[in-house]
């Protein structure tokens, strides 16, 4: 489980840094103030949960199923809660005024953060 994590916290950093970089270089001219805002709130969350992922793999070792659980509820809550805002704030660009109806996507990724982290929390508690 250790190296699963690394490994998608690594491909997930990657992407991170590849989406702030596209969005301070290619995005900052093209999208408006309010957009490029989500943009980044998206960016800084995919790097949070990506460090707390790394975190994880320190306890990966436990093979415990609640760790197993914080992966991927730390792991889906990028992908939506990250993901839907780089939709959302890409849809004027993507020609799709439709993508704001994602937006009852994001909270469900915020409340898997929150999740994983009080799991994180039990996990520690409960470590020997």
């Amino acid at each position: 489980m250790n190296k699963q994590i690394i490994v998608t916290a690594s491909v997930l950093g990657a992407l991170a840094v590849i989406a702030g970089a596209f969005g301070a270089h290619a995005l900052r001219a093209s999208l408006p103030a309010k957009q490029m805002e989500v943009w980044q709130t998206a960016v800084q969350y995919q790097f949070y949960h990506v460090f707390a992922l790394l975190f994880l793999s320190t306890y990966a070792s436990f093979k415990n199923k609640l760790i197993v659980s914080i992966y991927y509820l730390f792991t889906l809550g990028i992908v939506f809660f990250s993901g839907s805002l780089y939709l959302i704030s890409l849809r004027v660009l993507l020609g799709m005024p439709g993508l704001v109806a994602l937006g009852p996507v994001t909270p469900i990724g915020g409340l898997l953060f929150i999740i994983g982290w009080v799991l994180l929390a039990l996990a520690a508690i409960r470590n020997k």
